[in-house]
């Protein structure tokens, strides 16, 4: 898997990524005018996952925290519904995993993912709690999407851990969602 990331928006790159983007994420994703603003003003990055030049993967990070405390927030992570199954997924996020390292040095990454039991909502927590994520008991509510979250934190340095029941990995995401909408 060729893995891309840009830091700038790249008009080619998002053609590639969109329809993922909108079949992933019918509704409540970000427009891609704010994804091209937050990556203009360099407090995201947009990831490909590219098999025989199609893109089968797709995802937009954040860095998050001091220097102290720098966390990767994945904000969208999408594998091609034709291409699911196949360990690309994990594959992708392995990619992720080892740029937030060597490129970042964060100490973690954070996930938030609807609180829920159906089968869907059980699958994706246990895709993530395979790949070494901890999912925490805090059930957050937005008051702007009807579902509510929990955050999911895979630690990647020795001593990061969620000290509370998983609120305090809120302050992050809620800081990153902040910044995403504000304008240049």
């Amino acid at each position: 898997m060729e893995f891309i990331t840009a830091a700038h928006w790249n008009d080619s790159l998002w053609e590639l990524i969109e329809p993922m983007y909108q079949e992933a994420f019918p509704s409540g994703a970000k427009p891609a005018g704010i994804l091209h603003n937050m990556l203009d003003r360099g407090i995201a990055y947009l990831h490909a996952g590219l098999s025989d030049g199609q893109v089968v993967a797709m995802a937009v990070t954040g860095i998050v925290g001091g220097t102290a405390d720098k966390r990767l927030i994945i904000d969208y992570l999408a594998v091609a519904k034709k291409s699911r199954g196949e360990g690309l997924g994990s594959l992708f996020l392995e990619k992720i995993i080892h740029w937030a390292e060597q490129v970042h040095n964060a100490g973690g990454i954070i996930i938030e993912v609807e609180a829920g039991n159906t089968a869907a909502h059980l699958e994706r927590i246990h895709f993530w709690e395979r790949k070494g994520f901890k999912l925490t008991p805090y059930i957050h509510q937005y008051i702007w999407v009807p579902e509510p979250y929990q955050a999911m934190l895979r630690p990647l340095k020795q001593g990061v851990a969620v000290e509370d029941n998983g609120e305090s990995l809120f302050r992050y995401i809620n800081n990153f969602h902040r910044n995403s909408y504000r304008l240049p």
